[in-house]
């Protein structure tokens, strides 16, 4: 396991954990998104293949409509 910070507050993910996998497992998927890993935007054709390293710092922002 290893832990990274998720919207500020800490999670312990497993080691071959992708930005994929947290998204399944924060119950997101098929959602508008938007992801950056150190302050850097994640383009969604990488999701399944980034992985996280320990110390991360994961922002997860969720897009929504309006007017």
């Amino acid at each position: 396991m290893i832990v990274i910070e998720l919207n500020g507050e800490s999670r312990s993910v497993e080691k071959d954990h992708s930005v994929h996998d947290l998204i399944n497992a924060l119950s997101l998927t098929n959602q508008a998104l938007a992801i950056a890993v150190n302050r850097e935007v994640v383009p969604r054709a990488q999701w399944a293949t980034h992985r996280f390293s320990d110390g991360d710092k994961v922002d997860v922002v969720r897009a929504i409509g309006g007017g």
